[in-house]
């Protein structure tokens, strides 16, 4: 009987603990408004509409910043449009949420050519094997990405500035 009150007492302290964690939802767990503008936003950059393809994503991630495909797809946003430093940054932000994401390493590593690093780019090629040991598409197209090299930082400035 002496028991009573300290075991009744602990119980309570679970109880009380316990009911805020019970009513989150799991960290895995996307905000279905933020996969819908993540889908739709997908769509315009497949549509070649990047501007509005880049304004869908955003919305995505303000509706839920876990959305990691959301910052994938800025990323390729931002290589399409030939911002190679901002799809570095963005696929960082999804390689934060998931360090094995094949796509970000993938679109990361594509960036990391045009820039001209290309042993970096070689590193995150290494990291895709390992994480694909049987092989997927990601591997095949920054290998391709890799062997073709860099188009911007093989660009080479105009001889003579141009004067008035």
């Amino acid at each position: 009987m002496r028991l009573l009150a300290p075991v009744v007492a602990a119980a309570l302290a679970a109880l009380a603990f316990s009911a805020p964690v019970a009513g989150q939802k799991a960290d895995d767990q996307i905000a279905p408004k933020s996969l819908e503008l993540q889908k739709q936003g997908a769509g315009f950059l497949s549509a070649g509409k990047f501007d509005s393809a880049e304004d869908a994503l955003e919305a995505s991630l303000a509706v839920d910043p876990r959305n990691r495909w959301a910052f994938v797809d800025l990323a390729r946003v931002a290589e399409k449009q030939h911002l190679y430093g901002k799809a570095i940054r963005m696929s960082n932000k999804a390689l934060m949420l998931e360090p094995n994401d094949p796509d970000a390493i993938a679109v990361q590593g594509e960036a990391m050519v045009e820039l001209g690093a290309l042993a970096r780019a070689q590193a995150n090629l290494q990291k895709l094997q390992t994480i694909c040991a049987k092989g997927c598409p990601q591997v095949a197209q920054l290998s391709a990405a890799i062997t073709r090299g860099p188009t911007v930082a093989s660009a080479k400035p105009p001889a003579s500035p141009k004067s008035n």
